[in-house]
């Protein structure tokens, strides 16, 4: 890369080691430098204009330039610019913002406790099981189920709980006590002749038999994403959850609602669990919390593990878990700005009138010849790009035929993301319909470009 040693991107690649990145490939190729938003779309340091197709990281609900939000931080600020929540200390912004979560939670929850990221709530949603159980007298109730192709942060445990093979690879990861039941995928793993619910009753029997394989008495919890997003926006098969929960509950083990991208509009409803009927003991949320103007994330527990932990932190002298910046006073009142802006412009709805169209014209992208399915709920879904339509023959990954679309996907203004085998679509929950229009013409382009390329990859 041939750039002026004082170039934003120089000085990049001389000091920033990048998340989600090729390290190799960036240090010769460089970054996008990001320079201003303006609603759904963001501008870059050379003046181009991209529509943002998946709302930076499933996150920027209200786009990139919300003022209320950025009123909020300010007047927080200069009001109480931090305090903690240790040693019951409190403030009023975080008090109210667990008072409206505990609100709006989907089934009855007791407690809000707050982190910086939607790793770190779920890392500490597996600290609570853990506690649960030793406070309930079951020390032996400890392993952890979670899916292939989940995605549930990265932290060592969170990262762990993700199903996704780079995210363990030299990581030496998953830790002990992490078991991975069968991804949801019926495009991916249903049987021939097998319908979505017979494919339902199959992965339900899976996770059984390896809860009898392990012992039920030592399975704790299970974790899910309502619908799996970064694992290739995996719509789980008709009646799925209600016969997961059936197994939960014959051998009583925890669930917990991972609700960091699925919650707080995304499906056109408020949280994930209410779109496909879950009843969950925790649910971890970040992201849209706070439109991702402000770093937080949350815990909601409900009674019965509050319960306990109050049982063992008298018998302890503490409860022993949190973070410095956890239930930060500044983005605590940002986020309840986002909330009161989510209720008043009723954005469930307006997602609701909107998800149609934009469901419409991605399920279209089916007949494309590299589309293998086109798949979705609400304002987010995902294209999955096969070599063969009729095998569902995958490319190889070397190739990076996926990536490719992702590519020129930018070249034709829109930012979205490539994970694995399948092309993100989650834009800012702001987006009209005439926006999804363009942002749907501009993926076409950058799906007949991919398959003019691919042709030449014989």
């Amino acid at each position: 890369m041939n750039v002026n040693v004082n170039s934003p991107q120089a000085r990049d690649i001389a000091s920033i080691l990048h998340p989600y990145t090729n390290a190799a490939v960036h240090a010769k190729d460089g970054p996008m430098v990001i320079a201003r938003g303006e609603g759904i779309y963001v501008i870059d340091d050379e003046g181009n204009r991209y529509i943002e197709g998946l709302g930076g990281l499933f996150c920027a609900s209200l786009g990139f330039s919300e003022e209320r939000l950025v009123d909020a931080a300010i007047r927080q600020m200069r009001e109480l610019p931090f305090y903690h929540t240790f040693g019951g200390k409190s403030h009023e912004a975080g008090i109210e913002l667990a008072e409206r979560l505990l609100k709006l939670a989907p089934v009855p929850m007791s407690k809000v406790f707050f982190a910086n990221s939607g790793s770190e709530a779920n890392d500490t949603a597996i600290k609570l099981i853990w506690y649960y159980h030793n406070a309930i007298g079951k020390p032996e109730k400890k392993k952890i189920i979670s899916r292939v192709r989940a995605y549930h942060g990265v932290t060592v445990a969170s990262a762990s709980l993700t199903g996704l093979v780079n995210n363990h690879r030299d990581f030496d990861l998953p830790i002990a006590g992490i078991l991975h039941t069968d991804c949801p995928s019926f495009y991916r793993y249903g049987q021939p002749g097998e319908t979505e619910e017979g494919f339902a009753t199959r992965c339900a029997q899976s996770l059984e038999q390896l809860i009898l394989s392990e012992g039920p008495e030592t399975i704790a919890a299970f974790f899910a994403e309502p619908l799996m997003a970064s694992g290739g926006c995996i719509v789980p098969p008709a009646t799925y959850y209600e016969k997961i929960q059936a197994v939960l509950q014959k051998y009583d083990i925890l669930l917990v609602a991972d609700e960091v991208i699925c919650g707080f509009g995304r499906l056109g409803t408020m949280f994930g669990s209410e779109t496909f009927g879950m009843k969950p003991d925790m649910m971890s949320m970040a992201k849209q919390l706070s439109a991702a103007y402000m770093p937080i994330s949350a815990l909601m527990v409900n009674e019965k593990i509050y319960r306990a932990i109050v049982q063992e932190s008298e018998k302890i002298g503490t409860f022993g878990h949190g973070f410095t910046y956890g239930g930060h006073p500044v983005p605590a009142a940002v986020a309840l700005e986002t909330l009161k802006i989510y209720e008043e412009r009723d954005i469930v709805s307006h997602v609701r009138s909107i998800m149609p169209l934009f469901q419409e014209r991605l399920r279209a992208f089916a007949s494309h010849p590299l589309v293998g399915e086109a798949r979705g709920v609400g304002l987010i879904g995902a294209l999955e790009i096969v070599k063969n339509k009729e095998t569902r023959e995958l490319f190889d990954p070397a190739l990076g035929v996926s990536a490719h679309v992702g590519k020129r996907a930018q070249a034709h203004g829109v930012i979205t993301r490539a994970l694995g085998d399948t092309v993100n679509l989650c834009p800012p929950l702001i987006i009209t319909e005439s926006q999804i229009e363009d942002l749907m013409a501009r993926m076409k382009l950058a799906l007949d470009d991919t398959w003019e390329w691919a042709k030449t990859l014989a």
